[in-house]
């Protein structure tokens, strides 16, 4: 099972330090930034399992990433770190949608709870969404806004392996690993065709494409931002 990925977004150094050591050294991958600015650039990169955002960032404060984030992503569990007495800012923290908040100075077992039961949650979640795209894991049904898109067995599993990996570009090799397996010996082109039905069935029509190629490379599905 790969490690749960963490961005800390943390604008002291000290403590940006303690968390990287605290977290890795629970089993958790940890990327740091120090302003808001790369902390967009960064959560943009990939995705995340969960996201440990300051209040006061330079840059972009804390709220206006979460802002940004929550405009296109309802799902990743953002904690937010608030000074003791800034009661306004956590109410404007969960307003914008921030899953929960610890306060400076904290426990890191404390911390560790909490981050523990964002990614519980998340783990419970069955509906995957990017832009208008609805992927509900439990029922297989797969929407673009109102409109029911049907997939075979193999186009889901190759649509949801996507969307777990969305924004990052995955080769042939990875997709055929990802979706067929490590013992699949037929054709090789098999992720070139099923990409080809997905689009058929997800993109034709619609103004927004989803998949993407990246030449030379492979495919990625992103949004619009």
């Amino acid at each position: 099972m790969s490690k749960p990925n963490i961005l800390v977004v943390e604008d002291e150094t000290k403590i940006a330090r303690v968390l990287e050591l605290e977290l890795e050294f629970e089993g958790y991958q940890v990327t740091k930034a120090h302003d808001g600015m790369e902390g967009l650039r960064l959560y943009r990169e990939k995705e995340w399992d969960l996201l440990l955002l300051d209040i006061m960032l330079p840059g972009l404060s804390g709220t206006d990433l979460l802002k940004r984030i929550r405009s296109g992503d309802e799902e990743t569990p953002v904690i937010m770190l608030t000074a003791k007495d800034a009661v306004r800012d956590k109410v404007t923290g969960l307003d914008l949608g921030a899953n929960d908040y610890v306060t400076k100075p904290f426990e890191i077992e404390e911390l560790l709870a909490r981050i523990r039961a964002a990614l519980r949650t998340k783990s419970e979640q069955q509906v995957m969404r990017m832009e208008d795209l609805t992927v509900n894991v439990n029922t297989h049904e797969v929407h673009r806004g109102e409109k029911s898109i049907e997939l075979t067995a193999k186009e889901f599993s190759l649509l949801v392996y996507l969307m777990k990996n969305k924004r990052q570009v995955l080769n042939r090799e990875q997709l055929l690993e990802g979706v067929w397996g490590f013992d699949y010996y037929g054709d090789t082109n098999i992720v070139d065709v099923y990409i080809r039905y997905l689009r058929n069935k997800m993109d034709k029509g619609y103004e927004t494409k989803l998949i993407h190629t990246v030449r030379g490379v492979g495919y990625v599905l992103k949004d619009a931002r």
